[in-house]
């Protein structure tokens, strides 16, 4: 897919329109309609997260190397359907901090091989723009804001899935979260030298990214109350 095509601008239009909708909405009438929501668009992600797995399978396209959920972007999925469904403060964080700077990047520098109207084109879009309208809603529109020390928490969890992935690339030979080549397209991974450089240059420029993240959730948020800040909101 072209980067910033015509159908890549319209998935971006979409994501600007579900961000700044979903927080205007929730910010000025809370009410039962947040958790109706929360509930149809983790239902959404879902179907776009779930959909892409079962079109490789009925296509023949699924692969242990290529297929297997051990992408960030999947753990953003799990993580910002349970956040939606929950409002657990760790998986808020979670979904926040991943879906603003891995999902952000998938979005902006799309890895697909498919264009318009593919259903690959849906699916991608779906539960990766799903992703960030989510953490949008639930941190700005609900105020569910990340607890100090959020960044280092996320951090660390971070480098535990990419263990996961690696341990997976390692058995199945491929290249899932990009620790064994970089991306053929251009991304931040691009300017940062061959393997392995790459990947200790991709890690030091992730934890900038969160610090970046939680400067701009303190510029135009703020930081959750260690014991009340997320409990009266998540009842709303």
């Amino acid at each position: 897919m072209k980067q910033f095509s015509d159908p890549h601008l319209a998935a971006l239009l979409v994501m600007a329109i579900g961000i700044a909708g979903s927080v205007w909405a929730a910010r000025r009438h809370p009410g039962p309609w947040m958790r109706w929501f929360s509930i149809a668009l983790a239902a959404a992600i879902f179907a776009g997260w779930a959909g892409e797995y079962v079109a490789d399978v009925v296509l023949g396209t699924w692969s242990v190397k290529y297929t297997l959920p051990l992408q960030l972007t999947d753990a953003v999925s799990a993580v910002s359907i349970a956040a939606l469904l929950t409002r657990r403060q760790l998986l808020v964080e979670l979904a926040y901090f991943w879906s603003y700077t891995a999902s952000l990047q998938a979005i902006l520098t799309p890895d697909l091989g498919q264009n318009f109207p593919s259903v690959f084109y849906f699916t991608y879009f779906t539960y990766h723009v799903g992703a960030i309208v989510a953490a949008s809603f639930l941190v700005f529109g609900c105020r569910l804001y990340p607890r100090r020390g959020a960044v280092w928490r996320v951090f660390w969890i971070t480098l535990g899935w990419t263990a996961i992935a690696a341990t997976g690339d390692l058995i199945t030979g491929g290249n899932y979260m990009y620790l064994r080549a970089r991306p053929v397209h251009n991304s931040l991974l691009s300017v940062m030298g061959p393997w392995p450089w790459y990947v200790l240059g991709g890690t030091v420029l992730g934890l900038v990214l969160l610090l970046l993240v939680d400067g701009l959730t303190r510029a135009f948020g703020g930081v959750a109350d260690r014991r009340t800040g997320a409990r009266e909101l998540a009842l709303r």
